[in-house]
């Protein structure tokens, strides 16, 4: 086997792609979200330690 077809035969083995459920972006707008909302939780509870 050559080294040219040895290329050729891994670059026909990387042709499985997945394509992603949802846009690049909107995964980035929902760890946004989580995160703003794992803010608001933290901002809850910031005062229960001082109440008696």
């Amino acid at each position: 086997m050559t080294l040219t077809s040895l290329a050729t035969v891994a670059a026909e083995g990387e042709e499985q792609l997945r394509e992603l459920p949802i846009p690049p972006v909107a995964f980035g707008l929902l760890a946004l979200a989580a995160f703003g909302l794992l803010l608001l939780v933290t901002f809850a509870f910031r005062s229960v330690s001082t109440r008696h």
